[in-house]
């Protein structure tokens, strides 16, 4: 009798390539999400305009910035043939195929469904060919006076070069010729960005581009105009400044002006256009053939925004007015800081309101006679908010005033400089951040005088200083007057400000010393202390998830049995659902009417549950090189807040897609009356005021 003998299959290795999934194609994946509610019909036409016109500022900073890259990487690598260089052809190759994919699927909705619609409410694009005499006329009276005065044809042929094509401009290339010469030459025509692009007609509107082809005998008088295209280039847009940089502020205005002539990295031309306009365009534009991509529909959607500006409220979706927190409406509470001493205050963006909180703390710090000390992280923010006034305010009531103004924040620099510069103006100290290495964290600081003693204050955020985003991002912030969280903050900011040995943080996670380490100690911590009389569960809201490292963190608490739920808007690396490796993990995407950029972090052990907010993702760029913070939430009262939120996108049935263990996402539809967690939260807002 023989015994048979069974041998244990070995553990998967938590480092093989097949369990992690492409960054760049995963964010073409989260990009077709965006666009999969453009095509939703319970939205309102002009909303379902807004997705078109995401989608589209989307893919540009793609190209500009992911692809620039890639190409830099190869052109970097030329003389290399290794593993490294062949993968990231192939993976380059697969993102010409899936984002030309992507935008014939955007181009069929504009042309099937939403032009359509536009036109039956007398929005939608219509075209000049259609329109009677007297339409023409007006056209032509607007062309004369609106947008002939502001266009400059420019030539290329002997003794004059190929004009500069500026990035993301719509341009028309033609061939004209002398017809005394005979000789064709390629000329361009900008459609200047100071023109509206739509220009209302009886039953619609027509396209600047268009009447400007329908005159373009009049741009080239005396010509003959044999054949055109509509052209459009992306240019690489990204830059990396030196750790070295002497000057900083120096090197990131050097690099902005350069910017505008980075290398081709995307040719899109109008379907159909002559092939031969086309090779010669490319040519002159020393862009690769790959790069041409043919638009089947209307070039440009951002410009969508513009009918949507001009359009009924009745097509677009009710406008979300923002409470203000019950807590600071009360009429006991003379000021925050008062209400903040009695217990920590949590808000919820845009569900609360960004000017009656984050922007009424500054305002209130920088007008109280007692304060005496405001210091703050801006990354993004806007002029025309309260913020950048009430800091210069501050400073020129001689409170000291300290901003760490992040002059790399990516396409933000020329605005970051001017605010730096108006605050240094006002008497603040302004750091312009550290070569290398961007400010990230969002952070206020103000020092009160109460008595005899000086009390610190502190907001932590997940989102920018930015009154418009606060309107359409969901984002967290958490004030605080707690002495072990404020004295980190500050020891933060004197680390950065000045020049000191880094702090020991006991409280705090930041980036790029030990958070990474930190969030890994808690994951393992809940997979060892998992048992299943003290079940541990672990869930994290983020934006992207990339690091390797924490992904392998989550692999060995799945293992262990811990419940993991992941809520992740956008990238996703981490491969769910593989067996033995991550069958309790559960990833989840949530793309609705607001773009999810809260950071939330709970680590469960039976009834005990810790939880952290703050600035990062889980990228290396976020843990390796910026400055992140995340800050544990120690109320009871804000910790239930925070479970309910996260049980709340739980039981999301209408905006939520789930990641399946094969990379695909799949739409989570359930009943007949689908949950909305965007809806569910305006509903709970509405009723607590």
């Amino acid at each position: 009798m023989t015994t048979a003998r069974h041998t244990r299959r070995p553990a998967t290795a938590l480092d093989s390539p097949g369990l992690y999934i492409n960054r760049d194609l995963s964010w073409v994946d989260f990009n077709e999400r965006v666009l999969e509610l453009a095509a939703d019909r319970s939205f309102p036409v002009l909303e379902r305009c807004k997705f078109l016109a995401i989608a589209s500022s989307n893919l540009d900073e793609f190209f500009m910035v992911r692809v620039a890259g890639h190409l830099d990487a190869l052109e970097a690598g030329r003389a290399s043939s290794g593993p490294d260089r062949t993968d990231r052809r192939a993976m380059l190759q697969e993102i010409t195929r899936r984002t030309g994919l992507l935008v014939e699927r955007q181009a069929r909705l504009w042309r099937r469904e939403i032009n359509p619609e536009l036109c039956r409410h007398g929005l939608g694009v219509v075209s000049l060919a259609d329109q009677d005499e007297r339409t023409l006329r007006r056209v032509k009276s607007i062309f004369t006076s609106q947008i002939f005065p502001v266009l400059t044809p420019l030539a290329a042929g002997p003794g004059q070069a190929f004009p500069y094509i500026s990035g993301l401009s719509l341009n028309l290339a033609t061939m004209v010729a002398d017809p005394r010469e005979g000789r064709p030459r390629i000329a361009r025509v900008k459609a200047t960005p100071g023109l509206a692009r739509f220009i209302q007609v009886d039953g619609g509107v027509v396209t600047v581009e268009e009447v400007i082809r329908h005159e373009i005998g009049r741009v080239f008088a005396g010509m003959d105009v044999t054949s055109g295209v509509l052209f459009r280039v992306t240019r690489d847009g990204d830059f990396d400044i030196s750790d070295e940089a002497d000057d900083l502020l120096g090197e990131v205005q050097a690099h902005v002006r350069s910017r505008r002539f980075g290398d081709v990295v995307r040719l899109e031309v109008e379907a159909g256009a002559d092939r031969t306009l086309v090779d010669t365009l490319r040519a002159n534009l020393d862009a690769e053939p790959a790069s041409v991509v043919d638009v089947p529909a209307l070039m440009d959607m951002t410009a969508l925004w513009q009918l949507v500006e001009r359009g009924p409220a009745s097509l677009t979706l009710p406008v979300w007015e923002p409470r203000v927190p019950m807590r600071l409406r009360a009429t006991d509470t003379p000021d925050m800081f008062a209400e903040i001493r009695r217990r920590d205050l949590l808000v919820h963006h845009p569900f609360d309101d960004f000017t009656a909180t984050v922007a009424r703390f500054i305002d209130e710090a920088a007008d109280d006679p007692d304060v005496v000390a405001i210091k703050q992280t801006i990354y993004r923010t806007s002029g025309n908010a309260r913020i950048i006034p009430a800091l210069i305010r501050a400073a020129e009531a001689g409170k000291s005033v300290v901003c760490l103004v992040e002059v790399q924040a990516r396409f933000d620099e020329e605005r970051n400089i001017r605010w730096g510069q108006a605050l240094e103006r006002a008497g603040a100290h302004v750091v312009y951040g550290h070569p290398g290495r961007k400010t990230h964290a969002k952070l206020v600081l103000v020092v009160r005088r109460e008595g005899q003693r000086l009390r610190r204050y502190v907001h932590v955020g997940t989102g920018n200083y930015h009154p418009t985003t606060a309107r359409l991002y969901t984002d967290l912030g958490l004030f605080t007057c707690r002495a072990d969280i404020t004295r980190e903050v500050l020891e933060l900011f004197n680390h950065l400000t000045g020049y000191s040995a880094r702090p020991t943080f006991r409280r705090l996670w930041v980036a790029p010393d030990d958070m990474r380490s930190r969030m890994v100690r808690q994951i393992d911590a809940v997979a060892r202390a998992h048992t299943p009389r003290t079940p541990g569960r672990i869930a994290i809201k983020i934006n992207s998830l990339i690091d390797e490292t924490v992904i392998q963190a989550l692999y060995r608490a799945s293992r262990a049995g811990v419940a993991v739920d992941l809520f992740v808007r956008g990238v996703c690396g981490l491969r769910p659902g593989v067996r033995g490796v991550s069958s309790t993990i559960r990833v989840r995407s949530v793309v609705g009417r607001f773009l999810e950029h809260t950071r939330i972090c709970a680590f469960t052990v039976g009834d005990d549950t810790r939880y952290f907010i703050g600035s990062a993702d889980i990228m290396g760029r976020n843990l390796d090189n910026r400055v992140e913070v995340m800050a544990p939430v120690d109320d009871p009262q804000a910790k239930r807040e925070l479970a309910q939120i996260l049980d709340d996108y739980r039981a999301d049935t209408a905006r939520s897609w789930e990641l399946a263990a094969d990379g695909s996402w799949q739409p989570v539809r359930r009943g007949e009356y689908p949950t909305d967690v965007h809806e569910t939260l305006m509903r709970r807002a509405a009723e607590a005021g």
